[in-house]
């Protein structure tokens, strides 16, 4: 068994892996067991009642966060020459259509969201194998294939966040950092956890929300009681 440094114990200690704490709780102990000196992300992993091989069950989507997560995100924007001034204007951090493609083609993919036009989506589908493994090719479920280019980019800017279940029906989200208020994670939390709920699958049998875990980057995670958040 690898042996456990002195910080690492001290962490675990301040942390009992046999109760579930309420959000309150839980975010107020974010602190406490970041073990890192930069102001790491918190994130929340949402285990669901869902078989995500069944399309209807394959829960994917966007919410956006009262706090934001406390990251800027780098934006790119796959578009026809008469929205290039418009992404830009909105915040785009890279704008273009041929130029970019041909950068991803030489193994760029330095960008946290692309959004695209309808019209440049078949352009896009030369780079698909690409983006697609990284999560960055665009979709209309998440808001990111879209005509309305101005809105979409601001939204990101301003703290909206893509999500989609893992095969074994995990939601694994950054909800802000170790640096805001537990009111500003607890605003943020409720905000994707009510958009969990109401995406809940009518075929979906059982627990929905079966378990809530906070955790920093390279933390403990912390079990939250799913029965308490209201």
């Amino acid at each position: 068994m690898a042996k456990v440094g002195k910080k690492r114990a001290a962490v675990n200690a301040k942390v009992d892996r046999n109760k579930l704490y309420t959000l309150e709780e839980g975010t107020a102990l974010m602190k406490d067991v970041n073990l890192t000196k930069f102001d790491a992300s918190v994130d929340v992993h949402v285990r669901l009642g869902v078989d995500p091989r069944k399309p209807d069950q394959a829960l994917r989507g966007t919410v956006g966060l009262p706090h934001g997560t406390g990251k800027t995100k780098r934006v790119a924007v796959f578009c026809t020459p008469d929205k290039v001034e418009e992404a830009k204007a909105a915040g785009a951090d890279y704008v273009g259509l041929e130029d970019l493609i041909q950068k991803v083609q030489e193994g760029w993919t330095d960008v946290d969201v692309i959004i695209a036009m309808p019209q440049t989506m078949a352009a896009l589908g030369k780079v698909a194998r690409i983006l697609g493994p990284r999560g960055l090719m665009p979709n209309p479920k998440t808001g990111t294939v879209t005509t309305d280019i101005a809105s979409a980019v601001s939204e990101v800017k301003k703290g909206k966040i893509s999500f989609r279940v893992d095969k074994t029906g995990i939601i694994h989200a950054s909800v802000g950092r170790v640096s805001f208020s537990p009111a500003q994670l607890i605003e943020n939390i409720n905000e994707l956890l009510h958009t969990l709920q109401r995406m809940k699958p009518s075929t979906a049998k059982g627990t929905y929300m079966k378990s809530i875990t906070l955790a920093t980057t390279m933390s403990p995670g912390v079990k939250i009681d799913p029965k308490l958040i209201r």
